[in-house]
């Protein structure tokens, strides 16, 4: 998509000067900019961190490392007042994947919203057979996905939680009632969200007297979420999934004007899944990621393997050479041209290779080993030069399903992350989302419910063939989301715990900070700040008013076709330093780090 920004006016001039600039169009980013933090310092801690998009959120689950909990219990004290607080991201009405490290083996909790038992592949096609237009498919019960997130919660919390559930909602129940102040970027997404208003629910909440968004700094208080996190809490996720919480929803999903498919049946049912991680080598690291039904998982592995093996066939292109250099904007760094073109390319052959092949593994094969395999990573290495592809093609790789079409529908997913390591070094990293901005705008008890559904291809089927992320009844539509850990190849222990939301960029966002955090040995603050970039296989983004003249210039002339762009990640990292964790908060959101 392109902005209308002055620095981009500035860039895209004539050919004949050298410029080049993007016609294709990519969707939004799924969340509005509220501005760039600058001045932020690394977080240090030796005991343990707790990390999330707001200050509240983080400082909740900071008080149950303290009480002696474990990284689950401080990431549920989190998720239930990110709830309340950012509740255009994330809550109990979305889905989350969560990664865990136990101190011996990485485990992969799946909180995927699944589709009602009633959908069927037509559910987003207009009469004439075409695709709805977004915002009609968004807003309403039929974008509606069971919700997840209370389910892998519960899962990972049977496993290893220290702390009572109970204990875990006090935080967020004491929020609730009591108030909490109206952060700048909930302001900000309020006030551009021009469907609020046409929600009773949400604008009684969101909106003054008059109809206006609430000002920074009022307190807000939520007496009905208030009331759900107290049933949950008492009973577990069973008072959300059946009874009176459950009833609500299914109500407001089947009565409104744009009704969806969801039933009582479908949340009793829904059940969160313990998959197998997707790990793999990177030079001196171990990268954990999510499986299907994320794409995370593999698309990162699959840009750092190509990487790996371009600086393998060419040592002068190895990224740990390629440091970045200063600039003159709030970021005060940026990535060099060459190390941009290289990572660019990189993700051009994996977004590829997702659209063609990434989906839900219980409905359709994923050749997840064929497509992480070095051999065939090296082949399409191979296929970088010197100036841009522009637009990659799918590979073949062993155990790929050719009878498949490419999905080619844009992804919008309004996100947050979080991660924590406790006293006695178990780690998580959990990516949580109710897909766009406050979801299907549906409010009920408190809490917004996703539009995931719309995560799925629109469209069924190309020419003929299956769309592999098409709508089927219990599926989990396929998303972007990149919970990591990293590990040291050598010692085995824990490195870092990272994440990002951001829509189909979230891919990028992650190889951004991870090239910075083990090739340039940025700290967790430089990597979270330095300026975004990436391709999803159209254009290669930048980061506007991040990014220089001479950055765009030097792209242009290797053939990339350069869109600056808002790029809203919102990293959350801690990393091991030598006496004990670091910590670094994206400064394009509220989020912080805090430990002991």
């Amino acid at each position: 998509m392109k902005f209308s920004t002055p620095l981009m006016s500035a860039l895209c001039l004539a050919v004949a000067s050298g410029w080049a600039c993007a016609d294709q169009v990519m969707p939004a980013p799924p969340e509005l900019a509220s501005g760039y933090r600058t001045g932020l310092q690394p977080v240090h801690a030796n005991r343990h961190m707790a990390a999330a998009a707001n200050p509240l959120a983080t400082e909740a689950g900071r008080a149950m490392l303290r009480a002696g909990g474990s990284a689950i219990d401080a990431a549920i004290a989190m998720q239930m007042v990110l709830t309340l607080v950012e509740p255009q991201s994330s809550g109990i009405g979305g889905g989350a994947f969560i990664l865990y490290w136990d101190g011996k083996r990485v485990q992969a909790f799946d909180g995927r919203e699944t589709a009602p038992a009633q959908v069927t592949e037509k559910l987003f096609l207009q009469a004439d057979g075409s695709p709805m237009p977004f915002k009609t498919a968004q807003i309403g019960g039929r974008s509606v996905g069971v919700p997840g997130v209370l389910r892998a919660l519960k899962l990972a919390h049977e496993q290893h939680g220290k702390l009572p559930w109970q204990q875990l909602f006090a935080p967020a129940i004491a929020l609730a009632r009591n108030g909490f102040p109206v952060s700048e970027r909930l302001h900000t997404l309020v006030a551009g969200d021009p469907y609020i208003r046409r929600s009773p629910s949400m604008a009684r909440y969101f909106l003054d007297e008059k109809g206006k968004p609430l000002p920074v700094g009022t307190r807000l208080r939520n007496p009905e979420l208030a009331q759900t996190f107290e049933q949950i809490a008492a009973h577990g996720p069973r008072a959300f999934y059946t009874g009176e919480i459950a009833g609500a929803i299914v109500a407001k999903v089947r009565s409104h004007a744009n009704a969806g498919y969801l039933s009582l049946q479908d949340l009793e049912q829904y059940r969160a899944k313990e998959r197998e991680p997707v790990c793999g080598p990177y030079k001196a690291w171990r990268i954990c990621g999510m499986p299907p039904p994320s794409s995370g998982g593999v698309t990162v592995l699959q840009t750092l393997g190509v990487l790996e093996a371009v600086q393998r066939a060419t040592p002068q292109r190895d990224l740990a050479a390629l440091r970045p250099l200063a600039n003159a904007s709030p970021a005060g760094l940026e990535a060099s041209p060459l190390a941009v073109h290289l990572i660019a390319e990189a993700e051009r052959l994996a977004y590829a290779d997702r659209a063609q092949y990434l989906a839900d593994s219980d409905y359709v094969p994923v050749p997840v080993k064929g497509l992480i395999d070095a051999t065939y990573l090296a082949s399409r290495a191979a296929l970088i030069g010197e100036y841009s592809m522009k637009r990659a093609r799918p590979g073949t790789p062993q155990g790929a399903d050719l009878a498949m079409a490419p999905d080619r529908s844009p992804l919008r997913i309004s996100t947050s992350h979080l991660s924590a390591v406790d006293d006695s070094g178990q780690a998580l990293a959990m990516t949580t989302s109710v897909e766009a901005a406050f979801g299907a705008h549906l409010m009920v008890k408190g809490f917004l419910l996703n539009n995931h559904l719309t995560d799925f291809s629109f469209l069924p089927q190309e020419h003929g063939k299956p769309v592999a992320n098409r709508v089927e009844p219990g599926k989990r539509p396929l998303s972007a989301m990149a919970p990591t850990l990293v590990f040291s190849r050598n010692s085995g222990e824990l490195v870092a715990s990272l994440g990002s939301p951001g829509g189909s960029q979230i891919i990028g966002y992650v190889n951004k900070a991870l090239v910075g955090l083990l090739d340039w040995q940025l700290d967790p603050q430089q990597a979270s700040s330095l300026p975004n970039f990436g391709s999803r296989n159209a254009a290669t983004e930048v980061e506007a008013q991040l990014t220089s003249p001479a950055l765009i210039r030097q792209l242009a002339a290797w053939g990339h076709e350069v869109t600056p762009m808002t790029m809203t990640s919102g990293m959350q990292i801690i990393q091991r330093d030598t006496n004990g964790w670091s910590g670094g908060a994206d400064p394009r959101r509220e989020g912080v780090a805090l430990g002991d």
